[in-house]
């Protein structure tokens, strides 16, 4: 398994927010805020309105109407942005019409997003098949890293990440979330999870199976890396969601940083993985 590439500071030119107004929005705005201050990045705030209902294909991005929808849209982004924080830098705001899934690959691509950040209800069982999720929707669809911040996380919008944990699939590539998160972990000089879960291993071969994937996984870190990483690698016998869940309130984890896979052949994993970052408070998930 090949080892990460060099690490390097992550650049944000422009971090994507896309609000629909509600509690779980405001959450999520000082954690954009802090990460524009840090990387200079200029915020664009975005709301989608749902297309029509009779139309049955996104038509062409148009500027926004005049009717009672656009402008309700309009009062309520104002309203929102006054909630930004003085001197936070530049930001802009877009709105939009149609399907977040098609909406938001575009902007990401116009605007030339490196990250967007968004909260997320945390909406379980009838309310999620219901409503849908558009979390879910967003950082399927995106192209560029995806911050989630869940409506269970700390208060405080100090950027302090004193533990990162990274859960690690061995059937993919770990390159892309590797580098996001050793970024993330060396900038805040923070304590570094790496883990893999290893679901139906008998308790026989429990022991032999451990050390080998710890070994496995600690290959994965650059040399460089190490120099500063304070690194400990975790092997859990749960299946994925719950590994993750466990070892992230077990060890008081900051943030989770995961890839997410749109392969069909593997859309038992896809589940497992989304299910789990949503029932926490933060999570980078990285395209993959």
């Amino acid at each position: 398994m090949p080892t990460a590439a060099q690490v390097c500071r992550l650049s944000l030119k422009n971090i994507l927010f896309p609000t629909d107004f509600s509690p779980a929005s405001a959450t999520a705005l000082p954690y954009a805020q802090a990460l524009a201050q840090i990387y200079g990045s200029t915020i664009v705030f975005v709301h989608s309105i749902a297309p029509e209902p009779h139309r049955q294909v996104v038509t062409d991005r148009l500027p926004a109407q005049d009717d009672w929808v656009w402008q309700d849209a309009r009062q309520k982004m104002e309203t929102f942005t006054h909630k930004i924080s003085p001197g936070i830098g530049p930001w802009k705001t877009l709105l939009d019409q149609g399907d977040l899934a098609v909406v938001i690959p575009a902007i990401i691509h116009e605007q030339e997003v490196d990250l967007v950040v968004l909260g997320t209800h945390g909406r379980r069982g009838v309310n999620k098949l219901l409503l849908g999720s558009s979390a879910e929707k967003i950082y399927r669809s995106a192209s560029c890293p995806v911050l989630t911040v869940g409506p269970k996380v700390r208060e405080s919008a100090e950027w302090k990440l004193r533990r990162v944990l990274c859960p690690l699939d061995v059937a993919e590539d770990p390159e892309p979330v590797l580098h996001y998160a050793l970024s993330v972990a060396e900038e805040n000089q923070s304590e570094f999870i790496v883990l893999e879960a290893a679901p139906l291993v008998p308790p026989q071969h429990r022991s032999s199976v451990e050390m080998q994937a710890r070994l496995r996984l600690e290959s994965l870190i650059p040399e460089q890396a190490k120099d500063w990483c304070k690194l400990q690698s975790v092997v859990r016998w749960e299946h994925p969601a719950e590994a993750i869940l466990h070892e992230a309130k077990e060890r008081d984890v900051d943030m989770i940083i995961m890839s997410v896979t749109s392969r069909a052949s593997l859309p038992g994993r896809r589940i497992c993985l989304g299910r789990s970052l949503r029932k926490w408070s933060a999570g980078l998930l990285v395209r993959c």
